[in-house]
């Protein structure tokens, strides 16, 4: 079975270097894998039967909606099962967890992103509304309302959250919470012990560099 490793536009526009970082990862414990740069919004031809390991919530719907000869699987379900990973140990920190809507009804990656919080000595905290019930951090709003109602709905969304620092597994979800004076901590960032940074959180300027990396990216 071909492996492809799609770190997705959002993660190669927030620190390509740890998508890097990743792929040596996973084509060591998961191999051989390589890399594919390509959107997943144009819908590249894949080879039959190849598995694509993603990172984006949104990458994950999109593969397994779009792509009937091929399989899918986050790169969270693989991680959860990794024996060799030196995960670092974060000393028993409480974050809550925002699930993202792309995998909201994604059992499978809710359970793995909470295994890998747990190997890295994470004490989490579930909020009110979680898993299958989890609500929009507000970007997927975008286009739709105008900005200022997004940003408050982002706000609102923080407000929920019953702990400071909130694991989030979308990059666009860490925007957000920053937007709504909150911790976020990107999974990434996590295993990788890295600080999750802000860079680009006005939804306008977010969005149109995720639009000229979607569209360089076909």
């Amino acid at each position: 079975m071909k492996k492809l490793f799609a770190p997705g536009c959002a993660l190669m526009l927030y620190k390509p270097h740890l998508a890097e970082e990743l792929l040596n990862v996973l084509d060591r414990e998961f191999g051989p894998c390589s890399m594919f740069d390509k959107c997943c919004r144009h819908i590249p031809a894949l080879p039959p039967g190849t598995e694509m390991i993603n990172v984006c919530p949104g990458c994950d719907r999109r593969y397994r909606e779009n792509y009937t000869e091929s399989s899918t699987v986050s790169v969270w379900e693989l991680m959860a099962k990794s024996s060799a990973f030196p995960f670092p140990d974060h000393g028993g920190r409480e974050m809550t967890i925002l699930d993202a809507c792309p995998t909201r009804d994604q059992a499978r990656v809710h359970d793995a992103v909470r295994a890998v919080l747990k190997k890295m000595k994470v004490k989490i905290i579930e909020p009110p509304l979680t898993r299958t019930r989890s609500t929009c951090c507000g970007d997927s709003f975008y286009g739709e309302v105008p900005k200022e109602r997004v940003q408050a709905l982002m706000k609102k969304k923080a407000s929920e959250m019953p702990a400071e620092e909130i694991a989030v597994y979308c990059v666009s979800c860490s925007k957000a919470m920053f937007v709504g004076s909150k911790k976020p901590r990107y999974m990434i960032d996590l295993i990788f012990n890295e600080e999750t940074i802000p860079m680009i959180t006005d939804p306008d300027e977010w969005h149109r560099e995720l639009d000229r990396y979607i569209e360089s990216h076909k």
